[in-house]
């Protein structure tokens, strides 16, 4: 399989997909470790893909999104965004709101107490 095709396989695959630097229980890059973070505390199910185990997957993303920069969060198979939009959408509570459209599960108090935390 290509790299696409193995990021197509990935994101169709998984309700949630996070390609990071590093994993979700060892994060090699402080945006990653943010968006990783909001999950891992909001209690979200998902795939984490380290793009520096495979340069052709690190490149691949960028292409795949045409986004230029990781992490990129999907959900549903949706390219959603990066660190600053993941961490905006949590703040507003647009992030809840497309868990909730999309049928993804997350601990609702745990989003409240970040915002709360932020505001």
């Amino acid at each position: 399989m290509t790299a696409q095709e193995t990021i197509k396989s990935t994101v169709d695959g998984n309700d949630v997909v996070l390609f990071m630097k590093g994993t979700k229980t060892m994060p090699q890059c402080g945006f990653s470790s943010r968006v990783a973070g909001v999950l891992n505390y909001m209690g979200v199910e998902y795939a984490d893909v380290n793009v520096l185990a495979d340069d052709a997957i690190r490149q691949g993303i960028k292409e795949f999104s045409d986004w230029p920069t990781i992490p990129q969060l999907y959900v549903k198979g949706e390219f959603v965004g990066g660190c600053d939009i993941i961490t905006e959408m949590t703040l507003s509570g647009e992030l809840d709101q497309l868990f909730d459209a999309k049928g993804v599960s997350y601990d609702k108090d745990a989003a409240e107490k970040i915002r709360e935390a932020n505001g």
